[in-house]
Protein backbone atom coordinates (compact mmCIF):
# COMPACT_ATOMS: atom_id res chain seq x y z
CA UNK A 1 0.00 0.00 0.00
CA UNK A 2 1.64 3.27 -0.97
CA UNK A 3 1.39 6.37 1.25
CA UNK A 4 0.33 9.68 0.99
CA UNK A 5 2.27 11.51 -2.12
CA UNK A 6 3.04 14.20 -0.03
CA UNK A 7 5.80 13.49 2.61
CA UNK A 8 8.52 14.28 4.73
CA UNK A 9 11.06 13.47 7.43
CA UNK A 10 11.74 14.52 10.43
CA UNK A 11 13.04 13.65 14.18
CA UNK A 12 10.62 13.07 16.99
CA UNK A 13 10.60 15.54 19.92
CA UNK A 14 7.71 14.07 22.03
CA UNK A 15 4.73 12.19 21.72
CA UNK A 16 1.65 13.50 23.96
CA UNK A 17 -1.95 13.89 24.70
CA UNK A 18 -1.92 10.02 22.62
CA UNK A 19 -2.92 11.69 19.08
CA UNK A 20 -0.39 14.65 18.88
CA UNK A 21 3.47 14.72 18.92
CA UNK A 22 6.02 17.11 18.38
CA UNK A 23 8.67 17.27 14.71
CA UNK A 24 11.41 18.90 14.41
CA UNK A 25 12.23 19.34 10.52
CA UNK A 26 15.12 19.60 8.66
CA UNK A 27 15.30 23.40 8.78
CA UNK A 28 14.53 23.29 12.54
CA UNK A 29 11.16 24.19 12.59
CA UNK A 30 8.94 22.38 15.23
CA UNK A 31 6.06 21.01 13.73
CA UNK A 32 2.47 19.70 15.66
CA UNK A 33 1.46 16.36 14.24
CA UNK A 34 -1.65 14.12 14.24
CA UNK A 35 -0.50 10.79 15.92
CA UNK A 36 -2.82 8.03 14.92
CA UNK A 37 -2.12 5.39 17.57
CA UNK A 38 -3.98 4.98 20.93
CA UNK A 39 -1.84 2.68 22.52
CA UNK A 40 1.38 3.79 24.72
CA UNK A 41 3.62 3.30 21.38
CA UNK A 42 6.04 1.62 24.14
CA UNK A 43 9.04 1.23 21.73
CA UNK A 44 8.36 3.27 19.32
CA UNK A 45 8.49 6.45 20.84
CA UNK A 46 11.71 7.21 22.11
CA UNK A 47 12.56 11.36 21.51
CA UNK A 48 15.58 11.45 18.93
CA UNK A 49 13.65 9.01 16.52
CA UNK A 50 13.72 9.46 12.85
CA UNK A 51 9.88 9.61 11.93
CA UNK A 52 8.34 10.04 8.34
CA UNK A 53 4.94 12.48 7.99
CA UNK A 54 2.33 12.68 5.26
CA UNK A 55 0.11 15.79 4.39
CA UNK A 56 -3.47 15.37 4.47
CA UNK A 57 -5.22 17.53 1.46
CA UNK A 58 -8.06 18.04 3.76
CA UNK A 59 -8.18 22.01 4.42
CA UNK A 60 -10.67 21.38 7.78
CA UNK A 61 -8.31 19.28 9.52
CA UNK A 62 -6.34 21.39 12.24
CA UNK A 63 -3.05 19.36 11.90
CA UNK A 64 -2.09 18.89 8.46
CA UNK A 65 0.74 16.08 8.92
CA UNK A 66 0.15 12.81 10.08
CA UNK A 67 2.87 10.59 12.08
CA UNK A 68 3.52 7.64 9.84
CA UNK A 69 6.18 5.78 11.03
CA UNK A 70 8.91 5.95 13.33
CA UNK A 71 12.38 4.24 12.78
CA UNK A 72 13.71 2.13 16.35
CA UNK A 73 16.32 -0.30 16.14
CA UNK A 74 17.13 -0.05 12.88
CA UNK A 75 13.91 -0.65 11.12
CA UNK A 76 11.24 1.73 10.56
CA UNK A 77 7.74 0.87 12.62
CA UNK A 78 4.21 1.86 11.31
CA UNK A 79 1.96 3.47 14.22
CA UNK A 80 -0.60 4.65 11.85
CA UNK A 81 -3.15 2.12 12.87
CA UNK A 82 -5.93 4.18 10.58
CA UNK A 83 -3.66 1.85 7.73
CA UNK A 84 -3.88 -1.58 9.22
CA UNK A 85 -7.02 -2.78 7.73
CA UNK A 86 -6.06 -1.57 4.57
CA UNK A 87 -2.95 -3.21 4.51
CA UNK A 88 -4.67 -6.60 5.77
CA UNK A 89 -7.41 -5.99 3.20
CA UNK A 90 -5.14 -5.30 0.39
CA UNK A 91 -3.50 -8.81 1.12
CA UNK A 92 -6.53 -10.72 1.42
CA UNK A 93 -7.38 -9.94 -2.11
CA UNK A 94 -4.20 -10.20 -3.73
CA UNK A 95 -3.61 -13.89 -1.97
CA UNK A 96 -0.38 -13.48 0.07
CA UNK A 97 -2.79 -14.01 3.34
CA UNK A 98 -4.19 -17.53 1.86
CA UNK A 99 -5.18 -19.34 4.95
CA UNK A 100 -8.78 -19.21 4.66
CA UNK A 101 -8.96 -20.58 1.13
CA UNK A 102 -9.84 -19.12 -1.72
CA UNK A 103 -11.43 -15.90 -1.10
CA UNK A 104 -15.27 -14.67 -2.56
CA UNK A 105 -15.51 -11.55 -0.90
CA UNK A 106 -13.73 -9.19 1.59
CA UNK A 107 -16.92 -6.87 3.70
CA UNK A 108 -15.37 -5.06 6.19
CA UNK A 109 -16.25 -3.19 9.57
CA UNK A 110 -19.37 -6.42 10.26
CA UNK A 111 -21.29 -5.63 12.78
CA UNK A 112 -22.04 -8.99 15.11
CA UNK A 113 -23.86 -8.07 17.88
CA UNK A 114 -25.40 -4.65 19.13
CA UNK A 115 -22.22 -3.44 20.62
CA UNK A 116 -19.81 -5.12 18.75
CA UNK A 117 -17.60 -5.02 15.14
CA UNK A 118 -15.26 -6.96 13.80
CA UNK A 119 -12.69 -6.21 10.97
CA UNK A 120 -13.91 -8.45 8.09
CA UNK A 121 -16.37 -10.74 7.41
CA UNK A 122 -14.54 -13.08 4.57
CA UNK A 123 -16.68 -15.04 2.26
CA UNK A 124 -14.60 -18.40 0.72
CA UNK A 125 -15.56 -21.46 -1.29
CA UNK A 126 -16.11 -22.96 2.65
CA UNK A 127 -17.84 -21.00 4.49
CA UNK A 128 -17.97 -17.21 5.68
CA UNK A 129 -14.96 -16.19 7.91
CA UNK A 130 -14.86 -13.44 10.58
CA UNK A 131 -11.39 -11.12 10.97
CA UNK A 132 -10.38 -8.94 13.80
CA UNK A 133 -7.70 -7.47 13.17
CA UNK A 134 -4.98 -6.00 15.52
CA UNK A 135 -1.98 -3.38 14.31
CA UNK A 136 1.60 -4.59 16.67
CA UNK A 137 4.56 -2.63 17.08
CA UNK A 138 5.99 -3.54 19.89
CA UNK A 139 9.21 -6.11 19.63
CA UNK A 140 11.21 -6.81 22.83
CA UNK A 141 13.57 -9.64 23.05
CA UNK A 142 13.29 -10.31 19.00
CA UNK A 143 9.47 -11.33 19.72
CA UNK A 144 7.00 -9.30 18.32
CA UNK A 145 4.02 -8.62 20.96
CA UNK A 146 0.61 -7.26 21.46
CA UNK A 147 -0.62 -5.43 23.40
CA UNK A 148 1.14 -2.45 24.11
CA UNK A 149 -1.12 -1.63 27.26
CA UNK A 150 -4.49 -3.20 29.06
CA UNK A 151 -7.12 -3.36 26.47
CA UNK A 152 -10.48 -4.35 27.60
CA UNK A 153 -11.90 -3.55 24.11
CA UNK A 154 -9.35 -6.36 22.58
CA UNK A 155 -10.54 -8.88 25.01
CA UNK A 156 -13.77 -8.21 24.09
CA UNK A 157 -13.40 -9.08 20.48
CA UNK A 158 -11.50 -12.12 21.61
CA UNK A 159 -14.48 -13.36 23.04
CA UNK A 160 -16.75 -12.31 20.28
CA UNK A 161 -14.36 -14.31 17.88
CA UNK A 162 -14.95 -17.21 20.03
CA UNK A 163 -18.79 -16.95 20.54
CA UNK A 164 -19.15 -16.91 16.55
CA UNK A 165 -16.83 -20.29 16.41
CA UNK A 166 -18.93 -21.72 19.01
CA UNK A 167 -22.10 -20.50 16.78
CA UNK A 168 -20.49 -22.82 13.49
CA UNK A 169 -18.31 -20.14 12.21
CA UNK A 170 -14.63 -19.78 11.19
CA UNK A 171 -13.19 -17.35 13.21
CA UNK A 172 -9.32 -15.52 13.66
CA UNK A 173 -7.39 -12.71 15.36
CA UNK A 174 -4.80 -11.59 12.93
CA UNK A 175 -1.91 -9.48 13.95
CA UNK A 176 -0.42 -7.01 11.60
CA UNK A 177 3.12 -6.51 12.74
CA UNK A 178 4.43 -3.63 11.36
CA UNK A 179 8.36 -4.13 11.62
CA UNK A 180 10.92 -6.48 10.37
CA UNK A 181 12.80 -7.13 13.40
CA UNK A 182 10.51 -9.98 15.55
CA UNK A 183 11.26 -13.26 14.40
CA UNK A 184 7.91 -14.50 16.25
CA UNK A 185 4.72 -13.58 17.61
CA UNK A 186 2.96 -14.12 21.29
CA UNK A 187 0.87 -12.33 23.60
CA UNK A 188 2.52 -9.96 26.01
CA UNK A 189 1.53 -11.72 29.36
CA UNK A 190 3.18 -9.46 31.18
CA UNK A 191 1.66 -6.40 29.64
CA UNK A 192 -2.22 -7.57 30.20
CA UNK A 193 -2.11 -11.04 31.80
CA UNK A 194 -6.53 -11.22 31.03
CA UNK A 195 -5.86 -10.85 26.83
CA UNK A 196 -2.74 -12.99 26.82
CA UNK A 197 -4.95 -15.72 29.14
CA UNK A 198 -7.67 -15.47 26.90
CA UNK A 199 -6.09 -15.24 23.45
CA UNK A 200 -4.35 -18.65 24.84
CA UNK A 201 -8.21 -20.13 25.70
CA UNK A 202 -10.02 -19.10 22.73
CA UNK A 203 -7.06 -20.42 20.43
CA UNK A 204 -7.56 -23.97 22.70
CA UNK A 205 -11.00 -23.48 21.88
CA UNK A 206 -11.01 -23.08 17.65
CA UNK A 207 -10.26 -19.21 16.68
CA UNK A 208 -7.21 -18.97 14.56
CA UNK A 209 -4.23 -16.92 16.12
CA UNK A 210 -2.48 -15.74 13.21
CA UNK A 211 0.74 -12.69 12.45
CA UNK A 212 1.78 -11.52 9.41
CA UNK A 213 4.18 -9.27 8.97
CA UNK A 214 4.45 -6.18 7.35
CA UNK A 215 7.66 -4.29 5.24
CA UNK A 216 7.92 -0.97 6.34
CA UNK A 217 9.46 1.00 3.91
CA UNK A 218 9.15 5.77 3.58
CA UNK A 219 7.05 5.05 0.76
CA UNK A 220 4.99 1.99 1.11
CA UNK A 221 3.81 -0.75 3.48
CA UNK A 222 3.19 -4.13 2.08
CA UNK A 223 2.32 -8.04 3.74
CA UNK A 224 5.14 -10.05 2.86
CA UNK A 225 4.52 -12.83 5.14
CA UNK A 226 3.61 -15.12 7.74
CA UNK A 227 5.40 -14.57 11.25
CA UNK A 228 5.35 -18.01 13.24
CA UNK A 229 3.80 -18.22 16.65
CA UNK A 230 6.76 -18.23 19.70
CA UNK A 231 5.23 -20.64 21.57
CA UNK A 232 2.96 -23.95 20.80
CA UNK A 233 -0.14 -21.71 21.93
CA UNK A 234 0.16 -17.89 22.25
Amino acid sequence: MLLPAVRQSGILLKRYKRFLADITLADNTVLTVHCPNSGSMRGCSTPGSPVILSKSDNPKRKYAWTLEMVRDNGVWIGINTALTNKIIHEALENGTINDFGPILSVQAEVKVSDKSRLDFLVQTEDGPVYIEVKNCSLVEGNEAIFPDAVTARGTKHLHELERLKNDGARAAVLFCVQRSDGRCFRAAREIDPLYARTLHEVYGNGVQVLAYRARVQPDNITITGKLPLCEEQP
